[in-house]
């Protein structure tokens, strides 16, 4: 899938920015990666709070091999049916920059603490 592709998958949820990344592209929303696109497909970014959701439509990790074997990543394809259906891709969208926001509120958190804080 080329960057023009991938541009007007997203549309429907507004502007998005598009980064080469590892081979595939990164999509960022508001300066955060929500999705990638790998091997012609799509990936939502999924934390603990959102996979159940992904889960349940029995969708499949974005993995890799490396020197060190498969590394499985917290990214899940994106449903077929988001692919044609505004409104699935908004809802499935939404899930994955619900976890982006959050993994960046977590970077901050930890970002704040003073080399004197407790952990």
């Amino acid at each position: 899938m080329d960057r023009r592709a991938v541009e007007d998958l997203f549309k429907p949820i507004g502007a998005v920015t598009i980064k080469r990344m590892f081979g595939g592209l990164g999509i960022y929303s508001d300066g955060l990666v929500f999705a990638i696109e790998a091997g012609g497909e799509i990936y939502l970014k999924t934390d603990s709070e959102n996979l159940p959701q992904f889960e349940a439509y029995g969708l499949r990790p974005f993995s890799f091999e490396s020197k060190r074997g498969t590394t499985v990543t917290s990214y899940r394809l994106l449903p077929e049916e988001a692919h044609e259906d505004e409104v699935a891709l908004r809802h499935w969208c939404g899930l994955a920059l619900g976890a982006a926001k959050r993994a960046a509120a977590g970077k901050v958190k930890k970002k704040r603490r003073g080399k004197d804080d407790p952990p």
